[in-house]
């Protein structure tokens, strides 16, 4: 015959179980946090898989990015600062990479060209001094790009999507909720001689917030009360959705590239990489 406090016991136990707490799986992991992580490399993904899965191009594109705008106009919600944006600001760093590492372009530096102007400048005043040592190799000019990237951040909607589930029985309770939010990329290829618009992507991906709560809550005898919570909150971190989205973009303008003849493929019948086909098939939902 079960107690009055093995009853609890068993609550309690309960609620740990829902709440989603899992056993210490290496040293300094904190039973309710994840205690302290050394730095790693920036997680990624399924579509950095497929920016890596991409066949090989006949030849690399020359690519100038120089800015990539959040054009959301979005801020944080309260109680954060009035100040602090949605989405990151950092965006063309992150395309910076995304090119670089599928393979079809070489990224070439314009975010930052007063800077490299300026080194420049300098490494030609030190080669014209007169006590300079005799150098007959010249500073080469800078590599003029093939195509301009551009686009930017254009959307970040919160609250797409909200719900949740819970259920109480004497004072013991557990609810789940979630959020969806969704942010929303464009990117262009701009043709560097007619300034024509090659192509032109839109992807979106959604941003996947869950929190589940317990707790207890009720007299144990005569003026003592017991009153317990539990809970764990996950957000999926914005700049790494928006990463996502780039990274799904850059595929598609790839893609869209290939099947236009704007770029090619080293060899043909790489048309039928399933990377390839999986995008190319990829449709619009009409909502």
């Amino acid at each position: 015959m079960f107690t009055r406090g093995s009853k609890l016991v068993t609550a309690l136990s309960f609620m740990l179980a829902i709440s989603g707490c899992t056993a210490v799986k290496k040293t300094g992991d904190a039973l309710f946090g994840p205690g302290l992580q050394d730095a790693q490399l920036t997680p990624r993904n399924n579509t950095y898989r497929d920016l890596l899965g991409l066949p090989q191009p006949k030849g690399k594109i020359l690519a100038a990015v120089y800015n990539f705008r959040d054009q959301t106009g979005q801020y944080k919600p309260a109680p954060s600062s009035s100040f602090s944006t949605a989405v990151t600001q950092g965006a063309a760093s992150m395309l910076m990479n995304v090119l670089n590492e599928s393979g079809w372009f070489i990224p070439l530096e314009r975010e930052g060209l007063q800077n490299l102007l300026t080194e420049r400048k300098i490494v030609r005043a030190a080669l014209a001094k007169p006590n300079a040592p005799e150098n007959n190799t010249m500073l080469p000019s800078l590599v003029a790009a093939n195509i301009l990237i551009e686009g930017g951040i254009v959307a970040y909607d919160t609250n797409i999507r909200t719900g949740g589930a819970g259920a109480r029985y004497f004072g013991i309770g557990a609810d789940e909720q979630y959020r969806v939010d969704q942010v929303t990329v464009n990117l262009r290829a701009v043709d560097i001689r007619s300034g024509r618009v090659l192509h032109s992507v839109l992807t979106s991906k959604t941003v996947y917030s869950k929190a589940i709560s317990a707790d207890v809550f009720r007299f144990v005898k005569f003026k003592r009360l017991l009153e317990i919570e539990v809970g764990t909150t996950t957000n999926e971190p914005a700049q790494l959705a928006m990463l996502s989205a780039m990274e799904s973009a850059v595929i598609h303008l790839i893609s869209q590239g290939i099947v236009a003849n704007s770029w090619a493929l080293d060899n043909p019948e790489d048309i039928n990489n399933p990377v390839l086909q999986y995008y190319l098939n990829e449709g619009t939902a009409i909502l």
